[in-house]
């Protein structure tokens, strides 16, 4: 008597929505395995899941690391991550068990990019504080002042024409955030990147005269910190870029500089932030990550600070970014299952390699 094979079995750690998971539903080849529950997965449920599968689709808040990957066994040919980002992930472990590893890059870009610039406006604007006086009673007892409850100005006017944008790391995101910002009159652009990456002169030639800039410079992080009116923290996290905004950095900054960060949380340290606004070193901070998120209460050193706007990690939050992040996870997922020569978005792994 001949032997049939299980079908390969994939696990997919959220329900993708009505739109996506008929993709997977579809593949009556595949024995698809869907957390129930519409919070982030036991761990026990987890590992005992992924035992003997092909697939796993998995959010950043799953942790694939060796016990992971122990678990799954040798059947394991393909882990998605519906992220751009991939701390979450063991590379070299992954790399060393042959294992491919699909993520999401693109598909946010654009709605990160629009938050950076809400936060800038917010920022600058005062949001969290002026907002609290309408939601604490507060405003029938403002008294009005000429320069109350003012602040920097993000676009150009005539008595003060120049602007100076700042983008700590200059991929995707930072060039979409700056294409945002032109309409607000921003005259000069500058950036850091990694100082292994070589330099760009053409392009960001082309990209000055496409946007009509004064200028588009690679600079040094203390001239990135002494001359931007508003700096766009967008590089990747890891122990190479922790703390890159410390209190040395900070303290170079100008008085009405605002700080936006919508990459990772580790690039700021946060107690040397907190300072710096307390003490006025800049005028404001907006922050969509922090580091050692999502445990981070009311009593946190920054979200303390009147001038600081702490969100939740929601830059990839609109309905369309989504959509699309789960669309591509799923994507990746089944091209890793059917052995496609690449996936729609695949993290190359040969340098992670152990």
């Amino acid at each position: 008597m001949s032997y049939t094979s299980p079908k390969p079995k994939v696990v997919v750690t959220r329900y993708l929505g009505p739109d996506v998971m008929p993709m997977l539903e579809a593949r009556h080849d595949l024995d698809v395995v869907v957390w129930p529950e519409d919070r982030v997965v036991d761990r026990d449920w987890l590992l005992k899941s992924i035992s003997g599968a092909s697939g796993v689709l998995v959010m950043l808040t799953e942790k694939v690391d060796k016990e992971f990957l122990d678990a799954a066994g040798p059947n394991l040919r393909v882990v998605s991550t519906m992220s751009v980002g991939y701390e979450h992930a063991n590379l070299p472990e992954i790399a060393r068990r042959g294992i491919r590893f699909g993520y999401t890059p693109d598909v946010l870009t654009a709605a990160v990019a629009d938050l950076s610039v809400m936060l800038a406006l917010m920022a600058s604007r005062n949001a969290g504080e002026v907002v609290s006086l309408v939601q604490e009673n507060k405003w029938p007892s403002v008294n009005w002042a000429p320069f109350g409850l003012c602040g920097p100005q993000l676009s150009t006017t005539g008595l003060s024409p120049k602007r100076t944008v700042g983008f700590l790391g200059f991929g995707r995101i930072s060039q979409a955030t700056l294409t945002r910002l032109i309409p607000f009159g921003i005259t000069d652009c500058i950036y850091t990147s990694n100082p292994a990456s070589p330099s760009t002169p053409s392009r960001d030639k082309n990209l000055a005269k496409q946007h009509g800039l004064n200028s588009l410079r690679r600079v040094d992080m203390d001239q990135l910190a002494r001359e931007s009116d508003v700096l766009f923290v967008l590089a990747p996290g890891g122990p190479s870029t922790r703390h890159l905004v410390d209190e040395e950095f900070l303290k170079q900054m100008k008085k009405s500089s605002v700080l936006v960060n919508t990459s990772r949380g580790t690039l700021v340290d946060s107690d040397a932030l907190a300072k710096a606004l307390k003490e006025k070193w800049i005028w404001g901070a907006g922050l969509d990550v922090v580091e050692g998120e999502p445990k981070i209460s009311a009593n946190h050193c920054l979200v303390k600070e009147p001038r600081c706007i702490v969100l939740p990690h929601v830059g990839s939050a609109t309905l369309e970014s989504r959509l699309g992040m789960a669309t591509l996870a799923a994507q990746n997922l089944l091209a890793g299952i059917d052995g496609k020569p690449s996936l729609p978005a695949e993290l190359d792994l040969e340098k992670n390699k152990l």
